[in-house]
């Protein structure tokens, strides 16, 4: 995502609620990095010391990112703050200059990471059908209710996109607020008449790229 230098830091981090609010916890903090110094930083409430205009430090999350532009996750002991942490660095752009954006939690909140789906069971008309995950192409997030797509008939399950977020399988990307995409049905990626990102499925279907997760995409598939 490509944002202005001359916005506040209160307006960048505004730009990134969209993504971050799906997934984060609330005691959860934030940092921005351009050209190996912070520009922003919110924090949590962990006991961390970092200021606008520090320096990245050599091993942290930050540094990673800036130099492979590639999501980074891991836990740290000591390259940024004082006590151990776990931090997911994504790669971003502010006015065509690499950035990273850092989100750092405590280090035990990784540990358990919860096994992926190998089925949802969604409901259609009066009967509850079990679907294998990779035969799903796409997951809706529509007044309220979540749907999935399996050979253009819809179901409807009982849970959130955030919570299938944690829980699916690395094939499946958020691309929009309101939907999950599976890569595997994926025919292209190309932009409408007003420039934004539109993912087109091979059954014909096209979803949305909000600004908040083309990142994300172009990592995912290297474009």
């Amino acid at each position: 995502m490509n944002v202005e230098h001359n916005l506040s830091p209160k307006d960048i981090s505004q730009q990134f609620i969209t993504m971050l609010k799906d997934w984060i916890p609330s005691n959860s903090s934030i940092a921005i990095a351009v050209q190996n110094t912070y520009i922003y930083f919110h924090s949590g409430h962990q006991n961390i010391h970092l200021e606008v205009g520090q320096q990245v430090q050599p091993g942290s999350i930050a540094e990673k990112v800036l130099n492979t532009k590639k999501r980074t996750d891991a836990i740290l002991d000591n390259s940024l703050f004082d006590i151990p942490y776990y931090g997911i660095g994504y790669p971003i752009h502010i006015q065509d200059v690499p950035a990273a954006l850092v989100v750092v939690l405590p280090s035990t909140f990784s540990v358990q990471k919860l096994e992926p789906f190998q089925f949802l069971t969604g409901k259609q008309d009066e009967d509850w059908n079990p679907v294998a995950i990779e035969k799903i192409s796409h997951i809706e997030s529509l007044q309220k209710k979540t749907w999935f797509y399996v050979e253009g008939e819809q179901f409807k399950t009982s849970i959130t996109l955030k919570e299938l977020q944690m829980r699916l399988p690395s094939f499946f990307i958020r691309i929009h607020r309101s939907y999950i995409v599976n890569i595997h049905f994926i025919k292209k990626m190309s932009r409408d008449l007003t420039s934004n990102f539109i993912v087109t499925l091979k059954d014909g279907s096209e979803l949305p790229v909000s600004q908040s997760y083309i990142n994300t995409l172009r990592n995912a598939l290297e474009f």
